[in-house]
């Protein structure tokens, strides 16, 4: 029966692709290390790691390895890690969290205050969200995302309410529609930029399509912030989250869409290896109370408000 303790080692080497770095990580010496990579050898019936020149270079067997092990060993990890409070005081821990720009800048100050006032070991490695692909929260890539849950969501994935958001248009300051009251028709007659990363209708399209309406869309991007970055510099209009984009908003003129969208919700999401995690519920509850709390910058727009 093969020896489960192997794993931790086989992980380790895999990542280091080193027997001497891998030693120093598991406090052990080159020999033992050595002698622990003939084993791997043996049980797996793969070299893993050959020689090439003055370095070691994984097999193919060993790439295909690689992933697997690791999940398993991060698996194995949180089954044995004891549930317990902790001081975020002695915490030192990087934390990845998945989220798009306009999260970022709007409550991710807030965010980063209350981490560093808390847990001042603590380090937050923001990575932007091109798509609603729950495999990094599988593979353990990723600690927490931030999004609207959805059929594309995971089944696996845990998920929590932060706060309810809506759909609002937003302009350049000097725009055409920054004076007056934005009606259905002048909304429909300036060209508009799309922010949408597959190909299906965003909830603007389809409320105009029930009102046997559409509009110009001049071009499509992958990003509200990419969409309210062109907003800004020509006439085009763009639909985003009102307090999604609220810090990217800032200095532009916001209008509440005159058409009925509905509201949609804002979720952390996190894999279910991690729920029991003390490290993990107390960063959960710290960017809960960072949305709660992060002030709503103001712009020019009406349909723009602080939070409650």
């Amino acid at each position: 029966m093969p020896d489960l303790n192997l794993l931790i080692a086989l992980d380790v080497l895999l990542e280091e692709v080193s027997v001497a770095r891998a030693a120093r990580r598991l406090r052990l010496s080159a020999s033992a290390m050595s002698r622990t990579l003939a084993r791997l050898r043996d049980t797996t019936g793969d070299p893993l790691l050959v020689r090439a020149g003055r370095r070691l270079v994984p097999t193919p067997r060993a790439i295909a390895l690689r992933d697997r092990v690791g999940a398993l060993v991060r698996d194995a990890e949180a089954v044995l890690r004891p549930t317990r409070g902790i001081d975020p005081g002695a915490l030192e821990r990087t934390f990845t969290l998945r989220s798009s720009e306009g999260f970022v800048e709007t409550f991710g100050p807030e965010l980063i205050a209350r981490v560093a006032a808390q847990a001042p070991r603590v380090r937050l490695r923001f990575l932007q969200k091109p798509d609603k692909d729950s495999a990094s929260l599988r593979e353990g890539a990723v600690d927490l995302e931030t999004g609207v849950v959805d059929r594309t969501t995971g089944p696996e994935v845990m998920t929590q309410a932060l706060f309810r958001d809506r759909l609002i248009g937003v302009v350049r300051a000097d725009h055409p529609l920054s004076r007056g009251r934005v009606t259905l028709a002048r909304y429909l007659a300036g060209q508009h930029v799309d922010a949408r990363r597959g190909l299906e209708p965003g909830l603007v399209d389809e409320a105009l399509k029930a009102l046997g309406r559409e509009r110009e869309v001049m071009t499509t991007v992958a990003g509200f912030a990419t969409a309210i970055a062109l907003c800004r510099a020509t006439d085009l209009i763009a639909s985003v989250p009102e307090k999604h984009t609220a810090a990217l908003c800032v200095g532009m003129h916001r209008f509440a869409l005159p058409l009925p969208t509905q509201p949609f919700t804002v979720s952390l999401l996190w894999h279910p290896r991690l729920d029991a995690d003390p490290a993990h519920q107390w960063l959960r509850g710290c960017v809960r109370e960072a949305c709660a709390a992060a002030p709503i910058p103001l712009g020019d727009g009406g349909a723009a408000r602080r939070r409650a």
